[in-house]
């Protein structure tokens, strides 16, 4: 479900890609098979299926170029360019098993050779002569339950953790820092890779990297402080605290609990309007400004659907009740009681010390550049402030010590509300159950930007993970980590 929410994340990025839509209808599945040795049937689909992964997973632009041509019957939407990137992150993959097989369709789960990571490939092929490939999907899953990672003493995990850093930087896939704590003490903190490549200055420890969708935290313990105080209800809407907000409905219909969990329909702030626009979204009242004439997209509290926008009407709630901007009040209600010295929404025009530049590969022009052209010229409540490792530490001990909350009020915070047990969205939090154990926490990631921040409530481990490359950097690292942590 990580894998699953990160895809929805601040910059709404998708961290494996679906290169066509899958054809519908309902099929016989069989089990996969739990063995790494699996044979791939000897159909037509099964056969594109060998081909694709044998031209992927070699690396080759000439193979991946000449397999494009000769087995899609129509080009795939990615370029041959995303694709060898594509590769690049992943590291390839392993087939794990066969979930559904005919002459003409194949799906079967695959693993990412550089993560823990699954996935399902479903295939469409012609019935007749070439049989080429008329459909193909590619999707995040979850582990099989029946393919628990194993659990190490706490000193095999953090070796464990330091071989991996040490791989993925010495390979380019990963730039940042990585922290394990327990107890509010680090037990591991490690930094790689540069902050600047253009002055060659080095990441450190210390960095502050920017944190994509983490703000949400932020934002919903802000909300719930004030909950707290009486000066918000969840239950109530939006228009009762922000009496001339611009679209009716929204406003008499969306509740703040709805906001808090994604289920308000209230949309994303990315495409067209925020590339024409980007230059003057310097805080809430900016994105309602821009947006807040939309109608819900379908019916308050009906589904789940990832909002950025949501949490910037949160940041107006909170500006609103409180009579501060949204930025003075979590520098004095959440970063000042946590310690938080080095955190904050710093504007990109600003000279920052011991910042770091994004890198991404995400933008027009190809190769490695600095992701400043997809930034807002702030971090907003949605997303985009700069923390360090050290600092998040102090958040999550401040969280769990109840520093920020009360006892009520942070169970309320971080307990599921919508998603199938074990992986369900709190206020502002995922609370997932990742290989058997409990944690909490959020992600961030978007073009030269991933983070994650970790909370195992049942043994009391901290994992930070920040890198300023594209996902899935950060999140690779830290799944690996928290998998093989001690349970208690």
């Amino acid at each position: 479900m990580r894998k699953l929410i990160r895809a929805v994340c601040y910059f709404a990025v998708l961290m494996l890609v679906s290169w066509a839509a899958i054809a519908g209808g309902k099929r016989q599945q069989t089990q996969p098979q739990a063995s790494v040795q699996v044979t791939i049937p000897d159909t037509p689909a099964g056969k594109r299926l060998a081909g694709w992964l044998e031209a992927f997973n070699s690396g080759d632009s000439e193979a991946l170029r000449k397999f494009r041509e000769e087995g899609f019957a129509n080009p795939p939407r990615r370029t041959a360019e995303e694709e060898l990137e594509f590769r690049e992150r992943t590291g390839g993959f392993e087939l794990r098993g066969i979930v559904i097989s005919t002459s003409t369709h194949i799906a079967a789960q695959l693993k990412e050779k550089n993560s823990e990571q699954r996935a399902e490939i479903q295939i469409d092929v012609e019935p007749e002569q070439p049989h080429r490939i008329t459909a193909f999907g590619l999707q995040a899953v979850q582990r099989p339950a029946a393919e628990p990672v194993a659990r190490m003493t706490e000193a095999e995990a953090l070796a464990a953790a330091d071989k991996r850093e040490q791989e993925l930087c010495g390979t380019g896939q990963f730039s940042g820092v990585a922290m394990i704590a327990r107890g509010g003490k680090a037990l591991f903190t490690r930094a790689c890779g540069d902050a600047d490549r253009e002055k060659k200055i080095a990441n450190r420890v210390d960095t502050k990297i920017n944190l994509g969708s983490m703000n949400k935290m932020f934002t919903a313990t802000a909300v719930l402080q004030l909950v707290e105080r009486g000066k918000i209800r969840v239950e109530d809407p939006v228009g009762i605290y922000l009496s001339d907000y611009p679209n009716r409905e929204v406003a008499e219909k969306v509740t703040v609990h709805e906001l808090l969990t994604h289920t308000g329909g209230t949309g994303d702030v990315f495409g067209p309007a925020f590339r024409e626009n980007r230059e003057r979204l310097k805080g809430p009242a900016d994105y309602v400004a821009l947006y807040g004439t939309r109608a819900p997209q379908f019916e308050p509290g009906s589904r789940y659907e990832y909002s950025n926008y949501g949490f910037e009407i949160l940041g107006a709630v909170i500006e609103k009740v409180s009579g501060q901007s949204y930025y003075d009040y979590v520098r004095k209600h959440i970063f000042a009681p946590a310690g938080m010295k080095d955190t904050d929404s710093y504007f990109e025009s600003e000279a920052v010390p011991n910042r770091a530049i994004g890198y991404t590969h995400m933008l027009p022009g190809g190769g490695l550049q600095p992701n400043t052209p997809a930034l807002p010229p702030r971090g907003s409540p949605a997303g985009g402030g700069y923390s360090t490792a050290s600092d998040l530490l102090k958040f999550a001990e401040a969280l769990t010590g109840h520093k920020l909350l009360g006892p009520a009020a942070t169970e309320l915070l971080t307990t599921g509300k919508v998603g199938p047990a074990g992986q369900m969205y709190a206020y502002g939090f995922h609370d997932l159950r990742e290989n058997g154990v409990r944690v909490i926490g959020h992600n961030g990631g978007g073009p030269g930007i991933n983070a994650s921040l970790g909370i195992y409530p049942e043994s009391g481990y901290v994992v930070v993970v920040l890198a300023n490359l594209d996902p899935p950097a950060a999140e690779n690292l830290a799944q690996l980590i928290g998998a093989r942590l001690p349970a208690r």
